[in-house]
């Protein structure tokens, strides 16, 4: 991945996300309620088809408007999806660009949407979803 490590998200990387380190996914921008995730398809992200598999397109949507949602509540450690709707418009090909956005936030959840486009700057699929604002020391106790 040639894409630079990110040097303005005040939310950190996402190298503590073991599932977006494997993608390879690098995050280029978090701040003020928006967001950009950058991923280069390789093969391993393939569907049968020869493009990016929609379970690789589903994940930097998801985690673009997560990041967006994080900015705008600054005692948050994390964001949890309550819900996704993804819908699909072209095939992923090349290097893919996840732009988040926060759409309203209340005190404890974000409301979001992202886009995600190819190489060539089409779009390939668009996101809306919900994140439930968390501190870590709140959700550790439930997931494990």
């Amino acid at each position: 991945m040639n894409a630079e490590r990110v040097v303005d998200d005040p939310v950190g990387s996402l190298d503590a996300v073991p599932f977006m380190r494997e993608l390879g996914a690098v995050l280029v921008h978090a701040d003020a309620g928006s967001s950009e995730l950058v991923l280069d398809l390789e093969p391993r992200h393939m569907n049968s088809w020869g493009v990016g598999h929609g379970g690789v397109v589903m994940a930097l949507l998801d985690v673009a408007m997560a990041r967006a949602g994080r900015t705008m509540e600054r005692h948050a450690t994390g964001t949890v999806t309550v819900e996704m709707k993804t819908s699909f418009f072209a095939p992923a090909r090349g290097r893919l660009r996840a732009l988040g956005r926060v759409l309203h936030r209340s005190i404890t959840m974000a409301y979001c949407e992202a886009e995600l486009l190819d190489g060539d700057g089409k779009l390939v699929a668009k996101a809306m979803g919900t994140f439930k604002f968390l501190r870590r020391l709140e959700a550790a106790p439930r997931v494990r």
